[in-house]
């Protein structure tokens, strides 16, 4: 498309700081959390990630949609950014999977992007006073107005946007992994041997869904305000506390829902705001982090095994609020917070990342096979090794 066809648009910070551009997408206004990705591939994953629900996301690699869109790399109904970012737009995608290009794509779902900026400049303005609100327009190119907007907008810390993302009724996931894109042994388990698990929705991504269907477990996904009493009524084997938008302080119900079923001894596995509903569960206390976790290549570990791993979160778990029957397994080897824990007597465990990697790398999968491991040890009565 040439540059004379398309329209002005003004990207305004919290601080002051403004970024003039051209649009792409929908046009209007919109007001977010301006974060950055650092991941080179996956922009159609992030942009349909609940997690990202209330932000505006910067793409920090240059160039943005290429390879176009295609339904099966959603990852949830629609995209949840509140807007997109980028240094350069493709137009014209070049892909066997493409059905759409990304303007077109956020176009139809109302979502405004900006481009034609210096992604790099503003990736390192957030790295050093931290993210912050910010709003994206083609139709207020006043800064002093958009500023004005931007800062009569609520902060992250605090908000609860679960009820947001979180599905309305109750419904049962089967569908694993599609066999081309399938990269694990088969599932070792029998033809009589099922694993339920009861998977409580803060906002969870689809490949979650289908790697724990993968390894052939039979998920059951309810709402996130979904009491203890009627989550235990589906009779578990495990419980799956998903990963999700906002402050995961703020999420009480959730947090109080998982205090009831760590009385059952049902095993439980948390991912990304799960693993923050489990600290706080456990007595931990979140903060939030400068300029958060947002990439493919985050490495993770403890000692002698280094994992590369996808993240998305903004919050995370403090260490120095942890009770003494509490463990962490993984670091962020970055900036050295918890990545990753368990609990010492209890069969639950949590990470901060994503191992079902949509995008990224493969390296974290085998923890859906430590928590089938671990259902398969409470069915059985023996004591789980973890």
């Amino acid at each position: 498309m040439p540059v004379s066809a398309v329209l002005p648009a003004l990207l305004v910070l919290a601080d002051g700081t403004t970024y003039p551009g051209l649009s792409f997408g929908a046009m209007g206004t919109t007001i977010g959390e301006v974060v950055f990705n650092t991941g080179m591939t996956g922009y159609q994953e992030v942009l349909t990630d609940p997690s990202y629900s209330g932000q505006i996301v910067v793409f920090t690699y240059p160039e943005l949609g290429n390879t176009g869109v295609n339904p099966d790399d959603e990852e949830s109904q629609f995209p949840h950014v509140r807007g997109a970012i980028a240094r350069n737009v493709c137009y014209r995608p070049s892909n066997w999977r493409s059905t759409a290009s990304l303007p077109k794509y956020l176009e139809h779902h109302h979502i405004p992007g900006i481009h034609g900026i210096d992604t790099r400049a503003l990736t390192k303005k957030l790295r050093s006073a931290g993210a912050m609100n910010g709003g994206i327009s083609t139709e207020i190119l006043d800064p002093a107005e958009l500023l004005n907007l931007v800062r009569s907008a609520p902060n992250m810390t605090g908000l609860n946007l679960v009820n947001n993302v979180t599905t309305e009724a109750v419904y049962e996931w089967s569908s694993p992994s599609e066999p081309m894109w399938e990269f694990k042994p088969a599932s070792d388990l029998s033809d009589s041997e099922t694993f339920t698990v009861v998977a409580l929705d803060f906002g969870v991504k689809r490949n979650i869904l289908r790697r724990l269907a993968s390894y052939g477990c039979r998920v059951i996904v309810v709402p996130a305000d979904t009491s203890a009493a009627e989550i235990l009524q589906h009779n578990p084997d495990g419980i799956f506390l998903s990963n999700g938008p906002g402050d995961p302080a703020a999420v009480t119900t959730g947090i109080e829902t998982t205090k009831e079923l760590l009385k059952a001894d049902k095993p439980i596995f948390g991912i990304c705001m799960g693993h923050q509903i489990l600290g706080l569960s456990l007595g931990a206390e979140t903060f939030k982090l400068k300029f958060g976790h947002r990439g493919l290549n985050q490495p993770a570990g403890l000692t002698q095994t280094v994992e590369i791993t996808s993240q998305n979160h903004g919050f995370a778990i403090d260490a120095q609020s942890l009770s003494a029957d509490i463990e962490i397994t993984h670091l962020n080897l970055n900036d050295r917070t918890i990545a990753g824990l368990q609990h010492k007597t209890l069969p639950c465990f949590s990470v901060q990342y994503h191992p079902e990697a949509s995008p990224g790398p493969h390296d974290a999968d085998y923890l859906f096979a430590k928590f089938v491991q671990q259902m398969r040890d409470v069915k059985l009565g023996v004591a789980s090794v973890i």
